[in-house]
């Protein structure tokens, strides 16, 4: 029987995060949850707990201090076991057109988000290279290829994210490490990401339609950790607007002008003087999903297919050869 793994999560208190930590709980894995709110940590700890864990730990800390996480990282190695599996998956982000978010707030999205990032992957490179093996997963987003308006702040981060770790990966291919760096780009998902943000939209913010369940994301997640790829597309509508942003990006321009900004908002009006979470946790029992149960997907078949995209080209090729055969 294969050793478990040893699995950081940082953003695993909450959201994709949270689904995610009891997904490798659930394989048998020892995780490690870092977030900020403490009391969250543990409810989120009680979880894995009650759902198999064999081992957990929760750390509360802010990722925008590289000291923090060094320590952590230590903390976990020492109590846990070496380091296999490291995820990046804090992010914060801001809902206002880009003149009307203050350099404050690009600064502290990109702090948290990118450096957040960059903070995890070196502390798990720390450990990692040394013994040449481990796998480091970027929870990413359709959004680092493909820009909307009303979140510049969150689409800068991604970006960045992404050519960090494209630059990253080629470093470690010419040094002919066996550690792995892989990105997963996310469709829209229900989290509680859309109550806690900060905003100054006149309606309720929403993931763009359609909506998937975080055990979706959970699910890629641990696939990605596990099986070799430089990134990973879930969901049709992140698979196609990287595609189609490839292809016909001004055209995209276009298109995200005219819908991007009714497709992020309910018809709820905004409440007024909504804490947010940009600066310091919001409390609240937030869990795995967010309030968009009732229209989100928890399957999809761009992903079923993509795990099995092999066996689909081998299907179409002998359903080609056949054809050929008959004519």
């Amino acid at each position: 029987m294969a050793r478990p793994d040893v699995v950081v999560i940082a953003g695993g208190s909450a959201g994709i995060g949270r689904a995610t930590a009891l997904a490798f709980a659930r394989r048998g894995d020892r995780v490690a949850i870092l977030a900020r709110d403490p009391e969250r940590v543990r409810s989120a700890c009680t979880e894995l707990a009650q759902c198999g864990a064999p081992q957990m730990l929760g750390i509360p800390l802010d990722v925008v201090d590289a000291d923090q996480v060094e320590a952590a990282a230590e903390r976990i190695e020492q109590e846990l076991g070496p380091i296999s599996i490291w995820i990046n998956n804090v992010s914060a982000t801001v809902f206002a057109p880009a003149v009307e978010t203050t350099p404050a707030e690009f600064r502290r999205v990109m702090e948290v988000t990118y450096l957040g990032a960059v903070h995890g992957t070196l502390a798990a490179l720390k450990r990692m290279r040394p013994r040449n093996r481990g796998c480091i997963v970027q929870t990413g987003s359709a959004l680092a290829y493909r820009s909307i308006p009303l979140q510049s702040a969150y689409c800068g981060a991604k970006a960045a994210i992404r050519s960090f770790t494209d630059a990253l990966r080629c470093e470690l291919i010419h040094d002919r490490s066996s550690v792995r760096i892989t990105m997963v780009q996310l469709s829209a998902f229900n989290t509680p990401q859309f109550d806690w943000a900060r905003s100054r939209l006149p309606r309720r913010p929403q993931p763009v339609p359609p909506i998937f369940q975080p055990e979706l994301a959970a699910q890629a997640i641990v696939w990605a950790a596990t099986h070799d790829r430089r990134e990973w597309w879930v969901g049709w509508p992140a698979a196609q607007a990287i595609l189609f942003t490839r292809c016909l990006p001004g055209l995209g321009d276009r298109i995200a002008a005219r819908k991007a900004y009714d497709a992020q908002m309910t018809e709820d009006p905004a409440p007024e003087h909504r804490p947010d979470n940009l600066f310091a946790p919001v409390p609240g029992a937030f869990g795995a999903h967010g309030r968009f149960d009732a229209r989100a997907r928890s399957g999809s078949v761009q992903w079923w297919l993509s795990c099995r995209r092999w066996m689909v080209v081998a299907a179409l090729l002998a359903i080609g050869c056949l054809v050929a055969l008959m004519a």
